[in-house]
């Protein structure tokens, strides 16, 4: 491929991070030629020729020059006109936006086909860890078993306060908010959905799947209290939220995001602060563990790069384990085993346990433990969203292999 002039959408945190990795980049290859702005004359953190902005997205889709579309823009609605536009026209594209892809991978995946260009995003599952190349390149669908992991920085960050520094959480949110570790408005990160798109994209890649975000169980960490955390340091474990799919046969997986008890002898215990972890188990390999910064201006900007320079050597993603004839169903008749605390919800009552292993009652606070299948989780979502209710989730899947 020529050397790649780029038309890049958006500045923002991550586009400054591209404009300053490129300038440290002496082997890339590329250049930008255009970048479009929402407002061409705001103050940047970036040194840029005022001549190359615009506001006016065409001006990067009609220059003939442009062999190359790099988007890093915060609306999904607009991520997604700008990337499948670029792609009818045949123009290769990388992206961050894990929202927009989660949402329409099935047609992204068409759009490629039918134009034989490509669209590349391993920025958009884990900041600056390679997940996806490697799941793509690497992990063979019929030995991969599991990919789990912590991959969303922000509500890391803010547990990672609580359980190592002894922060109260509504502390330590504000912390996270005030250090730009999470948005104003934090619900996307604490609530579970930046891991669950990122689980989403990670899963078509592991398994050759696709599941729509409504159809997988996603809890987060909003209704935390002081006595989840006492009761977790109690047990010597930490609460993290954590996103997995995994293969429960060779004909079935299944997927969700949560809260979870890990013990110290998980890897992904000590991944702390703003930090993402990955593992990947498979049955001839065990496990193997990523770690990096799953968020940021320059770490999410190396892996926008690393794909602009992989486009340079006409890399694009081939979706193998989507054509296998034994790809694995998605399925959500599993057992869990959970703890559920609540005070005014009669939750023994309204939630079809299996059974029930633990229970607490007392004047303030009640929980049990027992074993719930994750179909009825699902059903159940208005209850379990309620203020005073908190799920976790006590891993069970492969705990035979780890001990």
């Amino acid at each position: 491929m020529a050397n790649i002039k780029m038309g890049l959408f958006g500045l923002g945190t991550v586009g400054e991070g591209i404009v300053k990795a490129l300038s440290k980049a002496k082997n890339a290859n590329a250049e930008i030629k255009r970048i479009c702005v929402l407002d061409v004359n705001k103050s940047r953190g970036v040194e840029v020729d005022k001549n190359i902005l615009t506001d006016n997205r065409n001006d990067i889709l009609n220059d003939k020059e442009i062999n190359l579309i790099v988007e890093v823009i915060n609306d999904a609605e607009a991520s997604y006109e700008i990337v499948t536009e670029a792609l009818k026209r045949g123009i290769p594209v990388v992206s961050g936006s894990k929202t927009m892809i989660a949402r329409h991978l099935p047609e992204l995946i068409e759009l490629q086909k039918k134009h034989d260009t490509a669209l590349l995003y391993d920025a958009s599952s884990c900041g600056s860890i390679p997940v996806i190349r490697n799941l793509e390149e690497y992990y063979d669908n019929d030995l991969l078993l599991e990919v789990k992991g912590i991959l969303n920085g922000s509500s890391n960050y803010i547990l990672s306060r609580v359980f190592d520094h002894g922060q109260s959480y509504e502390d330590a949110l504000q912390t996270a908010v005030d250090l730009g570790f999470a948005e104003s408005d934090p619900s996307f990160d604490i609530d579970g959905y930046d891991a669950l798109y990122k689980l989403i994209i990670i899963t078509v890649h592991a398994l050759g799947s696709y599941v729509a975000p409504e159809d997988i169980f996603t809890y987060g960490i909003s209704h935390i209290s002081d006595f989840d955390i006492r009761f977790a340091q109690e047990k010597r474990v930490k609460i993290k939220l954590v996103a997995q799919v995994v293969k429960i046969n060779q004909e079935q997986f299944t997927m969700f995001v949560m809260p979870e008890f890990v013990n110290k002898s998980k890897y992904i215990y000590s991944v702390d602060d703003e930090y993402n972890g990955v593992v990947i188990r498979g049955e001839c390999y065990d496990r193997q563990f990523m770690f990096g910064k799953g968020a940021g201006s320059l770490p999410t900007a190396s892996s926008i790069l690393s794909d602009v320079v992989s486009r340079h050597h006409g890399y694009r993603y081939e979706y193998k384990k989507m054509g296998y004839s034994d790809c694995p169903s998605y399925t959500t008749d599993v057992l869990l085993k959970v703890y559920v605390r609540y005070t005014d919800t009669d939750i023994p009552r309204v939630l079809p346990f299996e059974n029930i292993t633990e229970s607490y009652q007392s004047e303030n606070v009640n929980y049990v433990v027992g074993e719930i299948s994750l179909s009825n989780l699902i059903k159940e979502r208005e209850i379990l969203m309620k203020p005073d209710v908190f799920v976790i989730n006590i891993p069970r899947f492969f705990a035979e292999l780890d001990n």
